[in-house]
């Protein structure tokens, strides 16, 4: 069964919801491996230092922000955590907006919010409040080392949390040359644009999801499968797990909704934050025999 990537709460108002974080989304790309044609054996990505080429082992592995070209500031992981906001295990509702508000170009990725153990009333209290309302919540949510901003909303029995861009990560159409004016402007005449509308409505359907199959990634796996029958090789990529939290309890529904309404408070963010992984330790640089200055291409291990 799937790890969550986090365990915390839902806030708004002074109401907690305890919730898991749940990917609402399942990869079915095909992933291949690059393997040495001469014997079939797997080809290494590699952390290598530009001007030794040399194999660099993690614990000597720094991050660092390019101000200007060749010019870095290296910062520590304590100057990362710094930055992050308080409230890493909540997603923190700031206000409610009208759900069709947002504009498609916003969403990004969805999660599902599953509710902890003895959490059903407040989750469910909030769903069905979002469904009578038409409103969808606005809230900020930490996931691993980056804050997003995000969209709590109803769906069937569920509560979606969606990821959104921020505004400055979304180009304007004006960027573009895209056509503006009337259609006249681009000689479209009336006639044309009624033929177009009963084509689009002689072709209209209801939405089925399940209508539609990558059907590249379908041909491709036949092929995949008729070639192993005779050869190949078949890689497990690892699969990387996301830590635990604790949840809080929920406590008196009407007594919060109350004291909510009269001092239009939200919930403090909670404090603490999980702390960045530490690196996996690695052997000692191996030599590559070469001590080539020029060498620019930095080979990276690589993930499968």
């Amino acid at each position: 069964m799937a790890r969550p990537i986090w365990t915390g709460t839902l806030s708004f108002g002074l109401l907690n919801v305890p919730v898991s974080l749940m990917s609402a989304e399942r990869s079915v790309d095909l992933h291949f491996r690059m393997l040495d044609s001469r014997s079939n054996t797997p080809v290494r990505y590699e952390r290598v230092n530009a001007e030794t080429g040399e194999e660099v082992p993690w614990k000597d592995i720094v991050k660092a922000f390019e101000y200007k070209k060749g010019s870095y500031v290296v910062l520590d992981p304590d100057d990362i955590r710094s930055a992050s906001p308080e409230g890493r295990e909540a997603v923190e509702v700031e206000t409610f907006v009208d759900a069709g508000a947002i504009g498609a170009e916003y969403f990004e990725k969805p999660y599902y919010l599953v509710p902890g153990k003895k959490a059903e009333k407040g989750y469910v209290l909030l769903r069905e409040t979002l469904k009578r309302t038409g409103k969808i919540g606005i809230a900020r949510v930490v996931i691993r080392t980056r804050e997003y901003l995000s969209a709590v909303m109803p769906k069937g029995d569920s509560l979606l949390l969606m990821l959104l861009r921020y505004p400055q990560e979304i180009i304007d159409a004006s960027e573009y040359s895209i056509p503006e004016g009337k259609p006249a402007d681009y000689r479209v005449s009336a006639k044309e644009i009624d033929m177009a509308q009963q084509l689009i409505e002689s072709m209209s359907d209801e939405w089925q999801p399940d209508a539609f199959r990558d059907e590249f990634r379908d041909r491709l796996r036949k092929v995949i499968e008729k070639r192993m029958k005779s050869k190949g090789v078949v890689v497990t990529p690892e699969e990387e797990t996301a830590p635990e939290n604790a949840a809080t309890n929920v406590v008196d529904f009407m007594s919060l909704l109350q004291q909510s309404l009269k001092s239009k408070r939200r919930t403090p963010a909670k404090g603490g934050g999980e702390e960045e992984a530490s690196p996996p330790k690695r052997k000692a640089p191996r030599k590559t025999g070469r001590k080539t200055a020029a060498k620019k291409s930095t080979r990276k291990r690589g993930s499968g």
